[in-house]
């Protein structure tokens, strides 16, 4: 199984075609487009594919990114900035090794790619696993579509060589939260929980929690995001305030 490329949004038929064309020069055939500014299907991008017929064929069209990324287990999201969010950022070897590994234990992945003029949203790259991006100079940064789904499925092809080169920027170096904190937050949680009489029959908590707080651990949460997550009981624990009635 080989990953699943995602356009978002894409403007012109020719750079979905010779996008279609990339994949196909490195096996990779599975073609998802979300909201095609010019509709679909298009002369231009078979044109312009240059007899990769059999990806623009079993192209897939959805009308939300969300669908689009439904079936799919793991999701890289594909910038040329630093976002302002807490995710690992890969280089493209790695992040083909890591596909490829996930999908020898079965699971299915993508990679999703931005609008010819400014790329993904904020709100697009949150739906991803992690970041990817390209070391390319800071100076000049900007690739067409279809570069950018070049590489990713050379490297794809290619994962495996042991290849190294610095990234632009890397995952965020901050404060991971300590066990005092996690059990503060799994306490405040269950609190907030007994008070809405969530742990029904009674004889039930122990191990209702227990699963709550085996859940809450597998994250591996920056003190900020335990902090936001408080906060976020807390309003909930609030409820409506005058203001907004």
């Amino acid at each position: 199984m080989d990953p699943v490329i995602i356009l978002v949004e894409p403007q012109l038929g020719e750079n979905i075609g010779t996008a279609a064309r990339a994949m196909a020069n490195f096996g990779v055939t599975d073609l998802r487009l979300v909201r095609p500014r010019d509709g679909w299907p298009s002369e231009k991008a078979r044109n312009a594919a240059s007899r990769a017929d059999h990806v623009i064929e079993k192209t897939k069209i959805f009308e939300t990114l969300e669908e689009a990324l439904a079936d799919l287990d793991y999701v890289l999201a594909t910038t040329a900035r630093q976002r302002d969010m807490l995710k690992p950022v890969r280089h493209p070897v790695e992040a083909a090794q890591v596909m490829r590994q996930t999908i020898k234990e079965g699971g299915k992945v993508g990679v999703m790619f931005g609008r010819e003029r400014w790329g993904l949203e904020n709100d697009e790259i949150v739906l991803a696993n992690e970041i990817l991006t390209l070391p390319v100079d800071p100076n000049f940064s900007s690739l067409n579509i279809a570069q950018a789904v070049l590489i990713i499925c050379y490297e794809w092809r290619m994962s495996g060589n042991e290849r190294e080169a610095a990234l632009p920027f890397e995952t965020p170096d901050v404060q991971r939260a300590s066990k005092e904190e996690m059990v503060g937050l799994f306490e405040h949680l269950e609190q907030a929980l007994d008070e809405a009489s969530f742990f029904r029959p009674a004889e039930r908590r122990v191990h209702m929690v227990r699963n709550l707080r085996t859940i809450l651990q597998k994250g591996d949460w920056a003190e900020q995001e335990v902090r936001t997550l408080r906060g976020v009981v807390a309003a909930l624990q609030r409820g409506p305030r005058d203001d907004d009635k």
